[in-house]
């Protein structure tokens, strides 16, 4: 499909994403007053099924983040879901593809501080997994910009305007040759990436720091961690991590909804594991995407059918 024909969801009507506008006045336009989530839906050709990943988990946190932003919502976790359901048929998507779900500060003439008239658009697009080989992966440094904490701008709620944070750090480490950028937090310690958790392995240990740490409640985080622990039987500790660990670590990773698992392969100048994908990365990725497919049954229930 061109992707300029499909069609959005908004304010309760499916309409061509080119007819989709909001004013240029309204508080999410001005401040980035809006909280959101991406979810992926994956396509089962045997089954000939799409099925979105822990709908309701996304649906939880999307709720949290409304009330932690004090948006005056009306919208319900059903509201949420039949809406997603209803636009991805009406694209006919059969295909893997990511779903971004806001809920905004609509109007005319609102402020920063304005807390309705709350509107929402719901967004399919298609996205392909990522795929691991070779020597491919992330270069990385470590962000002279620290990532914003609890004390500031939460990293708990998916707010809009929070990402301006991870813009800065990615486009500095851009500009200076990098792929994109790994935050310290107000601690220094390790945080995140921009848009994105991070995970570390040293002596088969696989490490991550905790959600204290000025990282997101990353629900691709939780799905890694339970899979480490529950299938592949990998310790699995959550601990505050130090800038000079990233450059001895034998492995790591980045995740997030969007870029699923993608390997770093050198940070600030130092290669991890000779600039290749490690084996507990690689055996973390595919099983990943075993129970994306349903292949556990003690996961099925994270998968939500849309046809």
């Amino acid at each position: 499909m061109d992707n300029n024909k499909r069609l959005i969801w908004l304010g309760g009507k499916l309409i061509p994403v080119t007819e989709a506008k909001i004013n240029v006045l309204s508080p999410t336009s001005q401040f980035g007053a809006n909280v959101f989530e991406g979810i992926r839906c994956y396509w089962n050709e045997e089954q000939q099924q799409l099925y979105a990943f822990r709908l309701d988990d996304h649906y939880k946190r999307l709720h949290r983040s409304i009330k932690i932003f004090r948006l005056n919502s009306p919208y319900t976790t059903e509201d949420f879901k039949q809406g997603l359901i209803d636009v991805v048929k009406a694209n006919n998507y059969r295909e893997d593809i990511q779903v971004r779900q806001t809920v905004f500060v609509d109007g005319l003439g609102g402020t920063w501080s304005s807390c309705e008239p709350i509107n929402m658009f719901i967004a399919p697009i298609p996205k392909g997994r990522t795929l691991i080989e070779g020597k491919k992966g992330l270069r990385c440094q470590v962000s002279s910009w620290e990532r914003i904490s609890d004390r500031n701008l939460s990293p708990r709620a998916k707010v809009g305007a929070n990402y301006i944070n991870s813009r800065m750090a990615h486009l500095e480490a851009q500009q200076n040759g990098y792929d994109t950028a790994i935050f310290l937090n107000n601690h220094g310690k390790v945080a995140e990436g921009p848009g994105s958790c991070f995970f570390m392995i040293r002596d088969n240990i696989l490490y991550t720091p905790p959600c204290t740490a000025s990282v997101l409640e990353s629900i691709t985080r939780d799905t890694i961690i339970r899979i480490a622990r529950e299938l592949l039987n990998i310790e699995t500790v959550e601990r505050d991590i130090d800038r000079t660990e990233l450059y001895i670590c034998d492995e790591a990773f980045l995740c997030g909804s969007a870029m699923e698992i993608t390997q770093v392969i050198n940070i600030d100048g130092y290669p991890v594991n000779s600039g290749e994908c490690g084996p507990l990365t690689k055996k973390l990725f595919d099983t990943y995407y075993e129970v994306l497919t349903g292949k556990y049954a003690q996961y099925r229930h994270w998968l939500t059918p849309i046809y």
